[in-house]
């Protein structure tokens, strides 16, 4: 843990974590797919990859775009 891409993308990770398991004790029809997870999850390795080989800009976007992913289709903050 030396950047702040790896800061920033276990973070990132650990909450994808805790939602994913709040939400896997919700009632059924609630639940998400664990597919939902995997673009989020992905995007962390290789937003810290590009981060640590030095492409700022790619890694940035890339972290935005998990960032929007994850507000769109696992809807963090959606009150059920």
């Amino acid at each position: 843990m030396q950047t702040i891409y790896d800061w920033i993308t276990v973070a990132f990770f650990a909450g994808l974590v805790v939602l994913l398991l709040q939400r896997s004790v919700g009632p059924e029809e609630k639940q998400d797919s664990m597919l939902h997870y995997i673009v989020p999850a992905g995007g962390c390795a290789v937003t810290n990859y590009l981060g640590n080989e030095g492409y700022d800009a790619f890694a940035i976007l890339v972290f935005v775009g998990i960032l929007a992913y994850t507000w769109y289709f696992l809807k963090p903050f959606a009150r059920t």
